[in-house]
């Protein structure tokens, strides 16, 4: 079988570089497989390792420096029956080290080629995670202070099944390289190398004396027992073949009309469990019943269960290109924590044609908008139904929505139990609304 090196683009390395020497090697492997440069992928990211892609007649991806993995993932996953080889040196190594443990852990089918120089050798020949401490380096003596990486102990470790280490001048480097990828799972392979450019001008290395020092280390044997188990990727379609198979998404006809044309935009502003996000849900879902573009917003701290709770929607008859809301045409003030999120915007952005519908109780800012203030209490409405109740206001007043889109949003988004509950507080707010309209009893 012919080489699936790339004759346009020959491996050019500093004189003495043991990459070049691996690169010979990998073909070599790919030719024993009998390998054709479209089934086989080859991911790099940064530095001289990440050269492999373009020496090689074969599918590539070229990415960020330390993520290479995840890339090599993704087209594992998608294409399980390509063998996807990736190349890091040891500054990808550390640089994406969080990487590495996640694919030992899964145990997907790839095979990581650590070209291990012991620094960074494109930028200048700063320490790696893989330096020793007594090397001199261009990064000073910050190598001393730090213990370097035994890359093969840590992935086997966090669960990598076919872990080794080579010498980049063994002989039998390619049918090595060979069994890595043949693995039915992650292997990893640390190969150990001279790089001229920069660090033997100050360390003493040599093919004789990587030997040497490989010839020390404990044996690695016990990984491939201690974590032996079925690749990720078999694995996981075994497990989503068992699942049912996901519901198509909910088609929403235009089945209303919204009482006003062109862009209309709402800021609901309120405080953790008063279901405000859901609030903001529905009045996109009754935007989208009557054929309206929506979008929606949300601002909430990582305190859930407190603080301020917003939310910014936005309802169009034509595509929404910028979702950013300066002047609304409607704000709802449920809580003190969501107006004091938003104080700015009541007191210097809003204008007699805002309609402001507030809680009773709410103190507001100073401010210009129309504002309408509801007493929920009165109407025997919870304060975590006091958004619904909002929405059936402006349903009332023929802002944004009707009741009719707002009925088609409560069918969308709820069951039959929880319809029938929200439509309860529907009606309280008209019976509350119409209540207030009725003239006081004359005195007798």
């Amino acid at each position: 079988m012919d080489s699936l090196l790339n004759n346009d683009r020959p491996p050019v390395f500093c004189p003495g570089c043991a990459h070049d020497r691996v690169v010979h090697a990998l073909d070599r492997a790919l030719n024993l497989m009998g390998l054709t440069g479209e089934k086989v992928a080859i991911v790099s990211d940064i530095g001289c390792s990440g050269l492999f892609d373009t020496f090689f007649h074969t599918h590539a991806f070229h990415g960020l420096h330390g993520r290479a993995l995840t890339y090599a993932t993704g087209i594992k996953m998608a294409r399980p029956e390509l063998t996807v080889i990736v190349t890091m040196g040891d500054g990808g190594l550390g640089i994406g080290g969080a990487h590495v443990l996640s694919t030992c852990r899964r145990n997907i089918d790839l095979t990581l080629l650590v070209l291990n120089n012991f620094n960074y050798g494109m930028t200048g020949g700063q320490c790696s995670s893989t330096t020793p401490q007594e090397a001199q380096v261009g990064s000073g003596f910050l190598n001393k202070l730090e213990k370097p990486v035994d890359i093969c102990q840590v992935a086997g470790a966090a669960g990598a099944g076919w872990v080794s280490r080579r010498s980049t001048y063994d002989k039998d480097l390619p049918s090595h390289l060979e069994e890595a990828i043949r693995f039915d799972g992650f292997s990893l392979v640390d190969i150990w190398g001279v790089c001229p450019g920069r660090y033997t001008r100050k360390n003493r290395i040599s093919p004789k004396s990587i030997k040497a020092e490989l010839s020390r280390l404990p044996s690695l044997d016990r990984f491939l027992e201690q974590n032996r188990r079925m690749e990720y990727g078999k694995a996981y379609r075994i497990e989503a073949s068992r699942l049912s198979p996901p519901k198509d998404p909910v088609h929403i006809r235009k089945s209303e009309h919204a009482p006003q044309k062109g862009r209309q935009e709402a800021v609901i502003l309120g405080s953790a469990g008063q279901r405000i996000i859901t609030a903001g849900e529905l009045l996109c879902l009754a935007g989208a019943a009557a054929g309206c573009h929506a979008t929606q917003k949300n601002d909430y701290p990582i305190t859930v269960m407190r603080g301020h709770s917003v939310s910014e929607i936005i309802l169009s008859d034509v595509a929404i290109d910028y979702t950013g809301i300066e002047t609304p045409a409607v704000v709802i003030a449920l809580a003190p924590e969501g107006v004091s999120r938003r104080q700015n915007m009541i007191t210097s952005g809003l204008g007699p044609d805002t309609l402001l519908i507030k809680a009773d109780g709410v103190k507001l800012p100073p401010c210009r908008a129309t504002v309408v203030e509801v007493d929920f209490k009165a109407m025997k409405i919870k304060s975590q139904d006091w958004a619904l109740g909002a929405l059936a206001v402006l349903a009332v007043r023929e802002q944004m929505l009707t009741f009719e889109m707002l009925d088609a949003a409560l069918q969308l988004r709820f069951k039959q139990s929880v319809y029938e509950t929200a439509k309860s507080v529907v009606e309280k707010v008209l019976n509350g609304i119409k209540a207030a309209d009725r003239p006081a009893k004359p005195p007798e």
